[in-house]
This record gives structure tokens, C-alpha cells and sequence, in this order.
């Protein structure tokens, strides 16, 4: 986060409400149309965390946002699941169907604290992102009431990145596929250790490539998002087909993804 942050002159450390884009998900073309298509998914915050302390004055205008689009999926991650109780909308009674809802696990220590109480959430979609992966990580004994529906890997990207090691993917994709979650290797990190050699992987695009070369990741049962349009009426599952461009066909995330924008970012 920080990393990606110095790219955008921007200090990491600074928590703000963006002026551009807040209220993007709303955002219509000149014909009146929503830019954000019925179906798409949306990723919130990315670089920070929609739970932080400092974000409770405008968090409710999010939320909002997210209710006025219940044809769209928004995903949201944190690190903070013991603070989400206690800031969830006052309608939100067992969860929005358009809201997938991961925390992140980067080691076993992390993991233990934060799945018991993501369980404990109510959420109609809930995940698992084990990135930055760096430790062991084990989730079997959370994975039989059925509720974790997908679970995300990805190794170390920036400066001073530490190593991914095959072996913890391997152990993670063999305990999703037990229980038929889908289990997604996005990308091997910058540094990679298989059957004892370390690899310096610089490139992004061959992070990726090599994620899903490996042939780790795993579509499990269908996570069924019962969408609708903004009069209640459901939205079919094939109202928004995205577009998959050459590279799409060896790139990681594929089975998570939202589909090529042809925005060229990733050549």
C-alpha cells in the first residue's frame, strides 16, 4: 500500500476521503446509463481499509453507495473485523446480498484471530486473503460449516518483500479443494521458494504467469450472488459477460477477476 501510494506522490500514512471517484459506483454516461455495469464487482479501498477508525464520519455515505447499487458486487477487505459489528448499516440485518466481505491472514497467528470472528459476522459472501502470504497458514478446521465461500493467496510484491514458499499454497489449495472452495493463486510474490531454491521474480506479469502455470488454483461450488435491480427485480447471472483479453488467458486472478478493461496496464 504504501509502495503503491508513493507512485501516486501520496504518504501512505495519511487517511482521507478521496475527492475523485467516492461516488464512482453512481456515476452514469450521457446516455444515463450507470458506467459500472449490472454484475460487475467492485473492490473498496483496496489500498487502505474500509474499517479504519479514522473513516467512521463518511462510511456511512459508502454504505449508502452500496445499497443504492444492489446489481453490483463490492468487495471489501480488512484487518480490523473486531470494529465491523458495531459500524454496519441499520438495515443491514443478516447481510447484503451484493457484498462479499473478506479479512486478510497473513500468517497463522493472524488467521486465528480474525476467521473466528469473521464467522461470527453476518454476511450473505465470506472470504479469505492470505496476502502478503508470508507464514504457514492452515484453515481447515474453519472451512466445514460451509461459510468461507473463496480464499485468496498472493505472495510479497514490493521493496523488501519476503519469500512465498510453495509448499504453504500447496497446503492451502489442498484444504479448499477438500471442501470445494474456490481457492485463487493470484500471483507468487517478487520472491518465491520451490523445492528449496529461491526465485527473484521482478515482473508483475510473470508473478502471474507463474501463479497459474503452477495449476494451484481452484474453482470450487458457485458462490450464487442473488442480485437485483433497483426496483427488487433479480438480475440474471449472464447480465454481464466481461471481456478477456490474450493475457487474461495465463494471468492468475483469473477466477476472481472482473474482467480486461483493455486499459494496457498490465502489457
Amino acid at each position: 500500500m504504501y509502495y503503491l501510494d508513493s507512485l501516486r506522490d501520496k504518504d501512505g500514512g495519511d487517511i482521507y476521503r478521496t475527492k475523485a471517484g467516492f461516488r464512482y459506483p453512481l456515476s452514469k454516461d450521457r446516455s444515463g446509463r450507470y458506467k459500472v455495469k449490472s454484475g460487475e464487482t467492485l473492490r473498496v479501498c483496496m489500498t487502505s481499509d474500509f474499517f479504519l477508525e479514522e473513516a467512521d464520519p463518511w462510511r456511512d455515505e459508502a454504505w449508502e453507495i452500496i445499497r443504492q447499487r444492489p446489481d453490483v458486487k463490492f468487495f471489501l477487505l480488512t484487518k480490523r473485523p473486531q470494529r465491523v459489528a458495531e459500524h454496519l448499516p441499520r438495515d443491514w440485518g443478516g447481510g447484503w446480498e451484493n457484498v462479499m466481505f473478506n479479512v486478510t491472514c497473513e500468517n497463522q497467528r493472524r488467521a486465528d484471530e480474525r476467521i473466528p470472528i469473521l464467522l461470527e459476522l453476518p454476511f450473505k459472501h465470506k472470504g479469505i486473503m492470505c496476502a502478503p502470504f508470508i507464514g504457514a497458514v492452515s484453515i481447515a478446521k474453519y472451512l466445514p460449516g460451509g461459510q468461507i465461500e473463496q480464499v485468496l493467496c498472493d505472495g510479497e510484491n514490493y521493496d523488501g518483500a519476503r519469500p512465498c514458499h510453495y509448499e504453504w499454497v500447496k497446503s492451502l489449495h489442498d484444504e479448499c479443494a477438500a471442501y470445494n472452495v474456490t481457492f485463487v493463486f493470484c500471483s507468487t510474490g517478487r520472491r518465491f521458494v520451490k523445492d528449496g531454491r529461491l526465485y527473484k521474480i521482478e515482473s508483475g506479469v510473470v508473478r502471474s504467469e507463474q501463479a497459474y502455470k503452477s495449476g494451484l488454483s481452484f474453482r470450487g461450488r458457485p458462490i450464487e450472488y442473488k442480485l437485483t435491480d433497483e426496483w427488487g427485480y433479480p438480475i440474471s447471472n449472464d447480465a454481464y459477460r466481461p471481456y478477456f483479453g490474450e493475457r487474461c488467458q495465463s494471468c492468475g486472478m483469473q477466477l476472481t477477476c472482473n474482467g480486461c478493461s483493455k486499459c494496457g496496464k498490465c502489457l
